[in-house]
């Protein structure tokens, strides 16, 4: 979301967590996640149209491939983009 202010207008935001959602709508719920949903609250102010949906993993295959590549870089990786980068492999074909 904090890179979102900076790069793109996106107001909405999707994951394939229900869990998340749930944090994010009842925050108060969740009191282990107390300090990262303070975050996510305050960058909601942000968005003055903010919403979070649930998007199947299977209707969006290449974000969840995205995702996980990006994580082994065992480092911070940001990308905000309507494609996939040409450095990053492409995910398989099924």
């Amino acid at each position: 979301m904090d890179n979102m202010l900076q790069h793109s207008p996106c107001q909405s935001f999707g994951t394939d967590c229900k869990e998340l959602i749930a944090m994010v709508k009842e925050s108060q719920k969740w009191p282990r996640f107390a300090t990262e949903l303070e975050k996510i609250d305050t960058l909601q102010i942000c968005f003055p149209d903010f919403k979070i949906t649930h998007v199947p993993r299977v209707r969006n295959q290449f974000t969840d491939f995205l995702a996980k590549t990006a994580r082994t870089f065992r480092r911070e990786l940001l990308f905000i983009g309507c494609s996939i980068p040409v450095w990053l492999p492409r995910p398989p074909q099924a």
